[in-house]
């Protein structure tokens, strides 16, 4: 088929969906409604839907009476035994998919049940309505004369018993429709690559001699493959590479650190960029318009949302959609086609407009580091110097960590301030120590470390006596219930405090 033709009826199809997006822009709570029913009904002869009661559907108000809210430890054991190969526990159909992320409290890693109707549904569902989306906004777009570069993720064997565990990406990767892959590079075969290294060049050879149109992936990573780009064709942007070049459909961390730098790769004012919120646990949002970064609740995926309000008017109990307010920072909750049910993600967002009803992500419900995509939590942290203080002989009072932004071609890295009660002999040792016990705690912060791809080894300053009691008493915090902020995905407290640490 000519591509003129092929880009023509591809964006045909792909803007038909349009009208079945309008429905539920229309009637949002009438289809969430639904899509609560229709999993109840689906599910009621789980081990979930027998103990719940999900035969008689109760109403929304019963549901959440019925049914408890729960973390990734509450059901891990249950996801454990379906990895082990119990099926219909909380989800009818067969799971054998497992999306790997970074760990919590008790693990090194969550594993995310991804049903046949999770990928179908939501993920492969989400990716043609984000091209929907973005066509409907850019009518003359030539998107399928070429083809988008992918980033992906590597995928593992679990065993021997048929199921199997890798990054979402890869998992969607394997899984693709052949619509998808005709017009995606690389191949498969590189993108499920597990070294990362070799995996990069590979994505270069293959790619730089394609007409790419899009590019796909977490900014972190999508930079450290770009600026490779440039290095190995000596190139000083990357319209002189792929000229037809149009967008940027990104995820997984926020943006805002690295637009300056992209808009360096990309000098082109009519470039476009465009968001997406999605997870291991599910797509849930869509940048739709192209003169702003507010997101899209897509609300016909098989996932049903409640809001748990976060600060001072919350209460620990969760709302449905249609009790939401604008401007309230809410955690998250979801029951999804894959059998979680009532799942705090962690995540925290806030309403821009109730019609449609438009979201902005805006952290995590614990302090973290993620912008690079490796989700340092507290937890991590303190379990890390734990360990560490107990193998130097060394005592620390306070610290408090933050990200070291990419800037130009540089990579980037976590700056940690220590103030010690009882410092370590060797300093350099200890740090080395740091770095190798943040990767055995989290999986996700290891994969970054490798080999320096996206970040280098941490840098550590040595706090000078009382500088945080100084830093909180110049803030008028003075007392037990003003903490230092351990870890931030930005650089406000850390920049004070290493000016006030060279007085």
């Amino acid at each position: 088929m000519p591509i003129p033709l092929f880009n023509s009826i591809a964006s045909w199809l792909l803007r038909k969906r349009y009208h079945q997006i309008e429905l539920f822009l229309k009637y949002p709570l009438d289809v969430q409604d639904e899509v609560l029913r229709q999993l109840m009904d689906f599910s009621e002869d789980t081990m979930i839907g027998k103990q719940y009661g999900f035969r008689d559907l109760p109403k929304y108000e019963e549901f959440c009476n019925r049914v408890p809210l729960v973390s990734y430890e509450d059901v891990a054991p249950l996801i454990e035994r379906t990895r082990r190969g119990e099926q219909n526990l909380f989800w009818p159909t067969t799971i054998k998919w497992f999306a790997k992320s970074s760990g919590t409290t008790n693990a090194k890693s969550k594993f995310i049940p991804v049903s046949n109707e999770a990928l179908e549904d939501c993920h492969y569902k989400s990716s043609k309505d984000l091209l929907c989306l973005y066509l409907n906004n850019n009518e003359n777009s030539q998107l399928f004369t070429g083809k988008s570069l992918r980033l992906g993720g590597s995928k593992e064997l679990y065993e021997d018993n048929g199921t199997f565990f890798g990054d979402l990406s890869a998992i969607l990767i394997d899984n693709m429709p052949l619509w998808a892959e005709y017009s995606s590079t690389p191949s498969n075969k590189v993108s499920l690559m597990s070294e990362w290294e070799s995996k990069l060049e590979a994505i270069i050879e293959e790619s730089i001699r394609e007409n790419v149109t899009s590019l796909a992936g977490v900014p972190s990573w999508m930079l450290v493959l770009l600026n490779q780009v440039l290095e190995k064709t000596g190139k000083n942007h990357l319209f002189e590479i792929w000229e037809n070049l149009e967008v940027y459909f990104h995820g997984g961390v926020s943006f805002t650190p690295y637009r300056n730098q992209y808009k360096k790769l990309l000098p082109r004012k009519s470039f476009n960029y465009y968001e997406t919120y999605n997870a291991s646990e599910g797509f849930f949002g869509i940048q739709d318009q192209n003169d702003s970064e507010d997101l899209l609740l897509m609300l016909d995926y098989g996932i049903f949302y409640e809001f748990i309000p976060m600060g001072p008017e919350g209460n620990g109990k969760a709302i449905p959609l249609w009790d939401v307010q604008l401007g309230v920072n809410y955690a998250l909750v979801i029951t999804t086609n894959a059998g979680l049910w009532r799942y705090k993600i962690g995540d925290t967002v806030r309403f821009t407009s109730k019609d449609p009803y438009r979201i902005r992500i805006t952290g995590r419900t614990k302090h973290h580091i993620n912008v690079f995509g490796e989700e340092l939590i507290i937890e991590n942290a303190e379990e890390a110097l734990r360990q560490i203080c107990q193998a130097t002989d060394s005592e620390i009072m306070d610290y408090t960590a933050a990200p070291i932004f990419m800037t130009d071609k540089e990579k980037g890295a976590h700056e940690w301030i220590i103030e010690f009660r009882k410092p370590p002999q060797d300093f350099s040792h200890f740090i080395e120590s740091l770095d190798n016990a943040l990767k055995s705690l989290n999986s996700d912060y290891e994969a970054k470390r490798h080999n320096n791809i996206t970040l280098k080894m941490p840098k550590v300053h040595l706090a000078r006596k009382n500088l945080f009691h100084d830093w909180l008493k110049s803030k008028n915090k003075l007392g037990g219930q003003h903490k230092i902020p351990r870890l931030s995905n930005e650089r406000n407290y850390i920049d004070e405090l290493l000016q006030m640490n060279m007085k």
